[in-house]
Parts: structure tokens; C-alpha cells; sequence
């Protein structure tokens, strides 16, 4: 059976089979020759300056007589025998790579990526800016004596970091400071590396640069929220001393500084946790493209592995730290307003024991009222049912009874009265009677 053609009739694939395999090979390895000068931009963007830098960059395809794309991709670039245009699009950021190799090994950063560009095309680029920066490969001897004293020439005597990668293979050097030109700087002399190599060292040092950049974005955030932790924090322990205490504090008063409270923090929390998120996972990717460098010391200096490390690892601990001081903070206010609702629901227990209490007391006033009323009830009753009973007798005959008429009302009175009184009492009992078949059911 061949089983060699594109598709096997009668087999479902998944729709995403071919984009998964795809997306492997979305941002493959550059192949540099040297020499080469590289600029990389990473620019801040939302989907609509996304969608406006497309069509600036197929302006540029235009420009350069390359066929232009009809479609944003994850990774869109272009080549031509002497310049190389290459975008990304991350979640958050855009990167742009721009790779001139019309160089030849004249002094590093003398010319940049951005040369060949046409005027104006870069100025209006969409989105900001959040780290830019040259980097200047150059093919180097690695036993060269005067490599340090060449590469410092670049750095405007700023300090350096530098370090020998690939078990000295290369060697590179920054400052991870601005220049005068407004960019960072990365010297990448290449010993004994080939180009796809190189290329992917290159592509290690971009990255480092990258994350270590956006890494930082969360630091003066979590400056601006210890501050107001610090004072959440001393507003926290002032309520909950006022619930222990509640002298001259009202439960009302207090419930509303824990709600305030809780309002803040859960704005704060939703105002800062993709940022504090995305800094853990940035710095997770700086450390593992530092362990892939397989840096060795040159010549004294700190490598990148040791000044990064050393610079960014306390910023990082630093917004772990507020981070989780928010969820602290948020746990402990959910906890003392609990106890304040506790405390609540207690008070309004006692008071509606004491509403129940002096409801039972008015109930048993009530009864008592109510035998009394019933006497009167059948007195009134009874002067009623006699003066009735007088005007019958009255109106009729007594025949041959022994009685006269008014002995007859004054013998009709005691029955009268005792009639009245057994039907009230037995209303009375009926009544008490499904009063007492309510409570059972409930």
C-alpha cells in the first residue's frame, strides 16, 4: 500500500496540525557573516500599532523592490545581497532587526543596521520604543594582545562587561549603558565561529538584551506600590486594633475602611499582575540564554552572566517581593473583615435575642390583656343577650308558667352569661389549638 501521497483519504487531521509544526520554525536562527553591523529595536505595541507598523513595513518592501506581503506573520523579513530587514511580533512588543552587510572591518558602530534605511521611514515607525541598540561583528584573532585596548575605543569610555562565549570561540563586550547616539552598544568579535553559529549568538545577546529590558519594566511599579503597601499595611493593623477594641469606633466605620481597603489592593492586584507575571517569565529566559553563552572571564572583567545577574536579580526579587505582599495583604484584609463580619453577625444575634426576649414579654402582657378583655367580652355580651331576651319575654305570654316575666329575666341571666362564657372559651381553646399545630410543623 503506498502511503507516500500528501494526505491519506479517510483520516481526520486536527486544523492545527500544520500551523504546530509551523510554528517551530517561526523564528529561525540568523546566518551572519562577519563583518556585519546589527541594530534591533524592541517597540512596545497593541494590536492597532501592530497592524500600522504591517503597513509601514511593506513600505519598505516596496522601497527595496521585494515582493510585498499581502499578510502579517509572526516573522516577516527580507534579504538583499547587502541589507536584511527582519520583524517579530511578541505578545506585548514588536522587534525589528535591520542587518547591514556592506561593511568591511573598519572601526566598529562607524556605520549601524540603520544606514541603509531611506530617510524618514524609521522616525515614523508606530509604537515605542523600549530598548534599541547596535551590535558590531567584527572577525577577530583570538590571541590578539591588543583586543581589550581595541574594543574599549567603541565604548566612549564607559565601563565594560565582556566575556569569552563558547569556550572562546568569540568574545563580547558592552557597556549596557546609552551612548551619545541615544543606543546601546554590543562588540561580537568572531575567532572561530561559522556563520550559523555567530548567527545564533548574535541572536542569544539580542535576546538577553531584550528580556533584561522588559524584565526591568516592573521595578519602578513595584517602587510606586511598596509605597502604598507600606501605608495599606499600617491602615491594617490601625483597624484591626480598632476591632479588637471598638472603644468610640463604630462596626459601620470600620467595615467601610476594610471595603476601601480591599477596593485598592484588587485594583492594584489587576493593575499589576500581567506586568509582575511577565518580569518572572523575562527573567526565566534571560537566565537560560546566559546559561547558553557557556561564558568564560576575559581579561578581569565581569562577564554579562555575573553583571546581570548580580543588577537584575535583586530587581526581580524586588517585585516578587511587592507581588506577594499584595496577596498577603489581600488575604489579611479578607481575614479581618471576616472576623468584622463575624463580629457583626454576633452583635445582631444578641440583638435579636433581646427583640425575641422582649417580644415573648409583650406576648404574655398581651395574654394577660386579652383574659381581661375576654371578661369584658362576655359581660357585654351577656347585658346584650339579656336586653334581648327581656323584650322577648316582654313581647310573649307566660301562659301557665309559675314565673312572671321578670322572674323569668332574672333567671335567664346566670345561663346567658354561662352560654356566652363556654362558646368564648371554646373559641378561645380552637383558636390556641392552631396555634399549637403551627409551631409543630415549623
Amino acid at each position: 500500500m503506498n502511503h507516500n501521497n500528501k494526505s491519506i483519504t479517510g483520516i481526520q487531521y486536527h486544523p492545527l496540525l500544520e500551523s504546530l509544526y509551523d510554528e517551530m520554525h517561526s523564528r529561525p536562527y540568523q546566518v551572519i557573516p562577519c563583518p556585519a553591523h546589527i541594530t534591533h529595536f524592541v517597540i512596545l505595541s497593541d494590536d492597532t500599532e501592530k497592524a500600522q507598523q504591517f503597513e509601514h513595513l511593506q513600505r519598505l518592501f516596496e522601497i527595496f523592490g521585494q515582493e510585498v506581503p499581502t499578510e502579517d506573520k509572526p516573522n516577516l523579513q527580507f534579504d538583499t545581497p547587502t541589507f536584511r530587514v527582519r520583524r517579530e511580533v511578541h505578545l506585548e512588543f514588536s522587534a525589528f532587526t535591520f542587518i547591514n552587510l556592506a561593511v568591511t572591518d573598519l572601526l566598529p558602530f562607524e556605520q549601524t543596521g540603520l544606514t541603509p534605511l531611506p530617510d524618514g521611514w524609521l522616525e515614523s515607525l508606530p509604537g515605542m520604543v523600549m530598548a534599541n541598540f547596535h551590535l558590531a561583528l567584527q572577525s577577530i584573532a583570538a590571541d590578539d594582545p591588543g583586543l581589550l585596548a581595541k574594543a574599549k575605543q567603541s565604548f566612549e569610555g564607559k565601563r565594560l562587561v565582556g566575556s569569552s562565549p563558547q569556550k572562546g570561540a568569540a568574545r563580547v563586550w558592552t557597556s549596557f549603558q546609552l551612548h551619545s547616539d541615544g543606543f546601546g552598544r554590543f562588540l561580537i568579535g568572531n575567532a572561530s565561529m561559522s556563520d550559523s553559529q555567530i548567527g545564533r549568538l548574535t541572536q542569544r545577546v539580542i535576546e538577553i538584551e531584550t528580556y533584561r529590558m522588559l524584565t526591568l519594566m516592573a521595578l519602578p511599579l513595584a517602587r510606586d506600590n511598596g509605597k502604598d503597601l507600606e501605608a495599606m499595611d499600617s491602615q491594617l493593623v490601625t483597624v484591626t486594633h480598632q476591632l479588637a477594641c471598638l472603644d468610640g469606633f463604630s462596626e459601620q466605620g470600620i467595615l467601610g475602611q476594610l471595603t476601601g481597603m480591599a477596593a485598592q489592593v484588587e485594583a492594584a492586584r489587576a493593575r499589576t499582575a500581567f506586568r509582575y507575571s511577565a518580569t518572572f517569565a523575562y527573567y526565566e529566559l534571560v537566565l537560560k540564554r546566559l546559561a547558553e553563552l557557556r561564558e568564560d572571564e576575559v581579561s578581569g572583567h565581569l562577564t554579562m552572566s555575573e553583571f546581570i545577574t548580580r543588577r537584575l536579580t535583586p530587581a526581580v526579587n524586588t517585585c516578587r517581593s511587592v507581588s506577594e505582599r499584595l496577596e498577603s495583604l489581600s488575604t489579611r484584609i479578607d481575614r479581618v473583615s471576616d472576623m468584622m463580619r463575624t463580629k457583626v453577625e454576633l452583635s445582631i444575634q444578641e440583638q435579636n435575642q433581646q427583640l425575641l426576649t422582649s417580644m415573648d414579654r409583650r406576648s404574655r402582657i398581651q395574654l394577660m390583656m386579652q383574659h381581661t378583655v375576654e371578661g369584658l367580652s362576655v359581660a357585654a355580651i351577656s347585658y346584650y343577650s339579656i336586653g334581648l331576651i327581656k323584650y322577648i319575654i316582654e313581647a310573649t305570654g307566660t301562659g301557665q308558667l309559675p314565673l312572671s316575666k321578670p322572674q323569668l329575666v332574672g333567671w335567664s341571666v346566670p345561663v346567658i352569661i354561662g352560654v356566652v362564657w363556654f362558646f368564648t372559651r371554646r373559641v378561645h381553646r380552637r383558636f390556641k389549638g392552631m396555634d399549637g399545630e403551627s409551631k409543630g410543623k415549623q
